[in-house]
Order: structure tokens, then sequence, then C-alpha cells
């Protein structure tokens, strides 16, 4: 019996979310998406319910993670834990690839709450 759960995802047909980023692949319990040519901005300062890892494939960021400034260029990687009060500043065009758990995409973790 083979294993019904094998997905393969085309990034030029994946779904995309409102704010931009291209949902990838989603299991029951992970997901991943990618942020590609982000330009610069920088988005509010929120929590999530998800935790997430990221790593950056080209351009320059800074995540503001509870007080902390991390600076964010090709090759580095990071984590923000669930429920931790972050925002990003883009600060050239940006792409990174990103995974979450639970998948942020699923129960509208993942839109833009005012």
């Amino acid at each position: 019996m083979s294993d019904s759960t094998v997905k393969k995802v085309s990034s030029k047909t994946a779904p995309r979310g409102t704010m931009g980023q291209t949902y990838l692949v989603s299991g029951k319990r992970l997901s991943m998406r990618l942020w590609e040519n982000e330009q610069p901005q920088t988005d509010l300062s929120r929590p999530r319910d998800y935790e997430t890892v990221g790593y950056v494939l080209n351009g320059r960021a800074e995540l503001v993670i509870e007080g902390q400034t991390i600076r964010l260029e090709p090759g580095d990687s990071w984590l923000v834990p669930a429920h931790a009060e972050h925002s990003y500043r883009i600060l050239e065009p940006f792409t990174a690839v990103e995974a979450t758990a639970p998948p942020a995409q699923v129960h509208g973790r993942d839109e833009v709450k005012a």
C-alpha cells in the first residue's frame, strides 16, 4: 500500500496569502511558505499562535522580537516561538522560506488581524 500523504507543490501554482506569502506544502502538524522579493516595509508587532523557523535566501531584514533586534542576512536562520511578540522590518528586497507549526494557514492563524 502506498503512502497517500506524499505531496509535491510547485511554487508557480501554490496558493497565495493576503500578506504576499506563497503557501508551499502543508501537513497535519507543519507547513512551509515562501516570502519572495518582499519590498522594504515594517509590519505591526504581534504574537502568533504558531512557532516559526525561517531561512534567508536573499536580502536583509530585522526581526524585532521580545525587545531584541536580530539582523537577518542571506544564509541566516531564525526562530520565533509561538506567542512571542514580534515584527519584521524588511531593509531590502527579501526572500525567505519559513516553516510553521502548527500550519499557519489553518483556522485563520495567518490572516491579517486589525
